[in-house]
């Protein structure tokens, strides 16, 4: 019994919605970082929780690994097959199953993205605030925990996700969690999963909860002479309890690389981009409130944009900086860093890498989420020159300590799958690691579920 047996019975099973195609594999053994293709045996496109529960039960009883496929974004090589096995697509799992307006929550199958739920929440007045910039699939947010620009105001996934329906390791399908808005009965399976990178299971439905759209938006773009200075004007802003709907960084390499790549023509400083959300007069005083703060920093140029299509363009222009720093370097990969900090030590942790990055010669363009404490260093790199992607690692690695220094942790937000394994017992602790292993042995004792990641490696 192995994979290729496995993959037999799954072809008589579900016929076309299996492929072996080289391009396919080839697809879904890529993450959008450094890692090497990694590709799974074969590519599964289930349409139904049954065909993905008939396939889990098919590939444990062969001891087959599954691995949860999204939109493939994979920062740390969450969803590449690293000891073979079947990757589970669930592109044709995309409905929106129901709508509860007056609750405020949606249903959806783990295919949707979180553009077509807005879309389609359009005309009801509310929307799902959580935004990690790409247009990423519910059920792949849910399982790396995903926040984004959105986080400061309205939380990460781990606050939006109120019940999940998962296939386990035995090919079960259990319901976690209810549509109430809260819960005291017995262990919170719900949160156990999302943040579990596909170890423990497979999402195939979730209830989310949503928020008003809001009466008035106001975006803004604002320039300071220093990270510093605009980093301790984003402090002072959370610690008066100013109630930004977005608040990022860009520095000044960033800059460079957007004004390129979006035809902008911002000021060669770092900047702020900003949202507030609210009533007319509550985005009003937001703003003005912020004004002044900034101005208290040295920040300068403010350029603020309500029409809808220049709030548009403005979050196009952040969404897009990852591809804009890859052309400042065409033919580069990216060793894509993500380390969160206590509000208050972010200043020096962000002044630290930059200062290391600099005597590194890496080119390292740095922005992020400061609201919520996490931001990123994107550091290019040639995959051919050994000596630089030693530096790129070793620079890598320093941010990770620096974060545990200062209080932090080793990611906000990209997940741990391969790439930050080692931080695990480090971060949490030997004990508290030890028990993430022993919880996955429990539920998937024949370690099926996309092995080899987050947890202890199994002897």
């Amino acid at each position: 019994m192995g994979i290729q047996d496995a993959i037999a019975e799954l072809q008589a099973v579900l016929g076309e919605a299996l492929t072996r195609s080289k391009s396919e594999l080839e697809q879904h053994g890529r993450s959008e970082s450094h890692f090497p293709l990694t590709p799974p045996d074969a590519v599964v496109y289930p349409r139904s929780t049954q065909d993905v529960a008939e396939l889990v039960r098919i590939c444990a009883r062969h001891s087959c690994p599954v691995i949860g496929f999204g939109a493939g974004t994979s920062l740390e090589a969450q969803t590449q097959a690293v000891q073979g096995g079947v990757a589970v697509n669930f592109r044709d799992m995309r409905r929106i199953l129901q709508i509860n307006a007056a609750d405020m929550d949606v249903t959806v199958q783990p295919g949707v993205t979180r553009e077509e739920l807005n879309e389609e929440l359009r005309a009801t007045g509310l929307f799902f605030p959580v935004d990690p910039g790409a247009n990423a699939s519910l059920g792949g947010m849910a399982s790396t925990r995903a926040s984004g620009t959105t986080a400061v105001r309205y939380g990460t996934m781990r606050d939006n996700v109120l019940a999940l329906e998962v296939v386990t390791a035995s090919g079960e399908v259990i319901r976690t969690g209810s549509r109430a808005r809260k819960s005291s009965a017995g262990y919170d399976l719900t949160h156990l999963f999302v943040g579990a990178e596909g170890t423990l299971g497979l999402i195939t439905e979730l209830t989310l909860r949503l928020h008003g759209q809001p009466e008035a938006v106001s975006s803004a773009v604002c320039a300071f002479d220093t990270v510093p200075d605009a980093v301790n004007a984003v402090i002072d802003a959370v610690q008066i309890g100013l109630p930004v709907a977005r608040i990022e960084l860009m520095d000044t390499d960033s800059v460079i690389a957007v004004n390129a790549y979006s035809n902008s023509d911002l000021p060669l400083k770092p900047h702020l981009l900003l949202e507030f959300h609210g009533s007319e007069s509550a985005v009003a005083e937001q703003a003005e409130t912020f004004g002044e703060l900034a101005r208290d920093h040295g920040g300068l140029g403010f350029d603020w944009a309500t029409r809808a299509e220049d709030r548009k363009a403005l979050w196009a222009m952040r969404h897009n900086a990852y591809y804009a720093i890859l052309q400042l370097r065409p033919g580069a990969r990216a060793i894509v860093t993500d380390i969160c900090v206590p509000i208050s030590a972010l200043a020096d942790a962000i002044d630290e890498t930059r200062a290391d990055l600099a005597q590194s010669g890496l080119t390292g363009p740095i922005l992020g989420h400061v609201g919520d404490g996490n931001f990123h260093a994107i550091l290019l790199i040639d995959e051919s020159d050994g000596d630089e992607v030693r530096r790129a690692q070793e620079a890598s690695h320093r941010m990770v300590q620096r974060a545990f220094r200062l209080g932090g942790t080793c990611t906000g937000e990209h997940g741990i799958g391969i790439g930050k394994l080692g931080y695990m017992e480090e971060e949490h602790g030997h004990t508290a690691w030890t028990m993430m292993g022993n919880i996955k042995q429990a539920l998937d004792p024949d370690n099926i579920m996309n092995p080899g990641k987050l947890v202890p490696p199994r002897n």
